[in-house]
């Protein structure tokens, strides 16, 4: 395009063309053709900018993208760590445990594992201060009654949340 505008301008310039028409006509030809060249560089200035725009923007989110795979790795490995010390510490309690449950009568320990199932893993609580540890409720002063007049071996649960109550010395009995 710029040849064939370098090449009639030349021919204008040399007075090859004769005929005023064609002259005139080529004239506006080339006004048309600047105009458009310019408005094309024009747009290629802006279509520029905007690519430098959206590098740049390119850069500042890969650039948080490697941030945030960084954090993610790290936590990775946190958590990792902590599964393999709760996986440990789980093998140590049933190791504990196993000894002691061999020890309880079969229907105890049923019950137990029955309500650990649909108590959220905890089946038996810790009376104490007159608290059950398990719902955090206070037994009322009748039911502690009934409770320090009942043998050592029998199975006292609370009447809350139905867990197995767990007597010590800091039951406030």
């Amino acid at each position: 395009m710029k040849a064939r505008r370098t090449r009639d301008r030349d021919r204008m310039d040399q007075g090859l063309i004769t005929n005023p028409k064609d002259l005139e006509r080529m004239q506006h030809e080339l006004e048309s053709l600047e105009r458009r060249i310019s408005t094309l560089e024009d747009e290629e200035l802006e279509v520029m900018a905007r690519l430098e725009d959206a590098q740049r923007d390119l850069d500042a989110l890969t650039a948080q993208v490697a941030e945030a795979d960084e954090q993610l790795a790290t936590l990775a490995t946190a958590r990792d760590a902590k599964l393999a010390e709760i996986d440990a510490e789980l093998t140590t309690v049933v190791a504990d445990r196993d000894p002691v449950a061999a020890g309880l009568p079969d229907d105890l320990l049923a019950l137990y594992d029955k309500l650990r199932a649909q108590k959220g893993g905890v089946g038996a609580a810790e009376l104490r201060q007159r608290r059950c540890t398990g719902c955090q409720l206070g037994i009322d002063n009748a039911e502690l009654a009934v409770i320090a007049a009942a043998p050592d071996d029998q199975v006292i649960r609370c009447e809350e949340c139905s867990r197995i109550l767990v007597r010590t010395p800091e039951s406030g009995l």
